[in-house]
Formats: C-alpha cells, sequence, structure tokens
C-alpha cells in the first residue's frame, strides 16, 4: 500500500503505547484512525489529543478477547468513515511465570487476547476490505519473543510465535485478493506492556498483578520497558514497512544475533538428522512449493 490519503486505519489497542504510535503514525500519512480500546476514558482522550494534531480519530470500545466485540467495533468503524482499509491487530498482554505456576485463567487470558484477539481482528475484517475492493494491509504485532523464547516467558512466547505463523500463512493467502501482511515484532518499546494487569478483564480474575516471567521482578521488568525506545519511532517503522509491503518488521536490528543464535541451533538439528543412523534408509523428500512466502 503506497498511498493512505483518505483511507481508515483500525488500530486495536489503540489507546496507548505502540497502538496509539501507529495510529498517529498514519494519521500523518493522512489516513483516518479508529482507537479500538478496552479502556474508552484513555481512548477519548487519545482520539482529543490526535484531533489537536489535526489527524481524524475516533474512539471506540473493543474487547479482543471477544469475536463479537470485534465486530461491533468493525461496524461503528465503517459508520465513521465508511471503509476500513489498514487494521492493527496489536491489543496484547504480557504474562510470564515457572513452568507449572502460570495460573489457568492466566493461560486462558494471553490466549484469547494476543492469539485469539489476532485471529478475530483479521476474519472479521478480511471480507470488509474484499467488499470495498481497494485493497488493505493487516499490521499484526508479535514480538521479538515471536522470534526467541527466553525460559520464564513461555505463555506469551507461544502466542507471539503463533501471530508469526499466522502471518507467514495469511500473507500468500490474501495476497492475489491485494491485501498485504506484516508481523511487527519489536524489542523493548516504552509502553505499559509490564503492567498488563490494569486492564485484566473479571471473566480473567480482573485487575491485579502478572508475573513478568524471564526470572525478573515487576521492578526489573518495568525497568527493561521503561528504558526501551519510543513508541513513536515505532509507529513510524510500522508505516513505512507497510509501504514497502515488507512481511516482518523489526525494529532493534541489534537483537538480529539472538535470531542467528536459535537459527543456528536448528541448522545443527538438521545436520544431525542428515548424519543419524536411524534415518539412512529414508528417502529425501523436498516439497515442490515453499512452505513460508518471501517478503
Amino acid at each position: 500500500m503506497k498511498d493512505f490519503r483518505g483511507k481508515t486505519a483500525f488500530v486495536t489497542g489503540g489507546a496507548s503505547g505502540i497502538g496509539l504510535s501507529m495510529a498517529r503514525a498514519f494519521g500523518r500519512a493522512g489516513m483516518n484512525v479508529v482507537l479500538a480500546d478496552l479502556d474508552m476514558a484513555t481512548a477519548g482522550a487519545a482520539a482529543d489529543r490526535l484531533a489537536s494534531e489535526q489527524i481524524k480519530a475516533v474512539p471506540v470500545r473493543c474487547d479482543v478477547s471477544e469475536r463479537g466485540s470485534v465486530r461491533e467495533a468493525a461496524l461503528e468503524a465503517i459508520a465513521a468513515f465508511g471503509k476500513v482499509h489498514v487494521v492493527c491487530n496489536n491489543a496484547g498482554v504480557a504474562v510470564g511465570g515457572q513452568l507449572g505456576m502460570v495460573k489457568d485463567r492466566d493461560w486462558d487470558w494471553i490466549l484469547d487476547v494476543n492469539l485469539k484477539g489476532v485471529v478475530y481482528g483479521t476474519e472479521v475484517f478480511v471480507p470488509l476490505i474484499k467488499s470495498h475492493g481497494e485493497g488493505g494491509h493487516f499490521v499484526n504485532t508479535a514480538s521479538m519473543a515471536g522470534m526467541v523464547s527466553p525460559p520464564g516467558l513461555e505463555p506469551y512466547c507461544a502466542t507471539k510465535f503463533a501471530v508469526v505463523a499466522m502471518s507467514e500463512g495469511w500473507y500468500g493467502q490474501l495476497a492475489p485478493m491485494g491485501i498485504g501482511v506484516s508481523v511487527l515484532c519489536p524489542g523493548f518499546v516504552k509502553t505499559r506492556i509490564h503492567e498488563s494487569g490494569r486492564a485484566r478483564q473479571d471473566k480473567y480474575g480482573g485487575i491485579g498483578d502478572v508475573d513478568p516471567g524471564v526470572a525478573a521482578t515487576r521492578e526489573e521488568a518495568a525497568q527493561n520497558v521503561l528504558n526501551g525506545i519510543d513508541p513513536d519511532i515505532v509507529g513510524n517503522r510500522v508505516v513505512e514497512a507497510v509501504q514497502n509491503g515488507e512481511l516482518y518488521i523489526f525494529t532493534h536490528p541489534a537483537m538480529r544475533s539472538f535470531v542467528e543464535m536459535r537459527f543456528a541451533a536448528i541448522l545443527q538439528g538438521f545436520d544431525a538428522a542428515a548424519n543419524s543412523p536411524a534415518l539412512a534408509s529414508v528417502k529425501d523428500h523436498n516439497p515442490t512449493t515453499l512452505l513460508t512466502p518471501k517478503p
């Protein structure tokens, strides 16, 4: 997507953090923006702030853990601006902890928000974008935790690896329809992800503290986040990547080495398989099509 002027972006978790930064960046590029969030007070204030920057913005309530809520928010967005072209499936929460210590309701919460929320946002909006025939783009927020998995952060990483995998598949499925897909994998960004429990719905236990995982205290987890890069840098990077049709959007090039270490370990596994006596009788089979698309 090259021209954003007069089009509309729908951003979940749009009231603050990376969501608000993407809304601001798309707005500055000429788009109308919809701030979809659970916290309507914060979303309303954010919309007013964007309006003071000459960006057309409206807040809508959206609980991404419920398909019906996403559908209602989509209809509100269309009522406000007629069409939606860019969808940022961005709302997310963080949960960590030692093996066997993560509560069932925390597993439910993070899976429903981080994973199913992306599914609902995509499945609701694909037919709406197809219907206007002007093309569109999905930006699905994963994380560097969708590329590497530190001990103690398995619930968060499981959802973010899933977002990467789904985005890779949808990239190939939606391209023939003129709809692009990008997966955003930021490192530490100065947001409030370390305070995820501030907005936890009652069905998951309500507002409260959440274990940050990665063998960190809550103070250490907060410090990592608060020392991160400015969210507006991420928003500008996203607009740049969407214009270029990039599948993977990274914000911390220095973290490349962590991914390379993971890939090296994977390749070692293939080397071990190639030299395995147990596999000596297995004939090699190369698929005729690629399993993942090239950006």
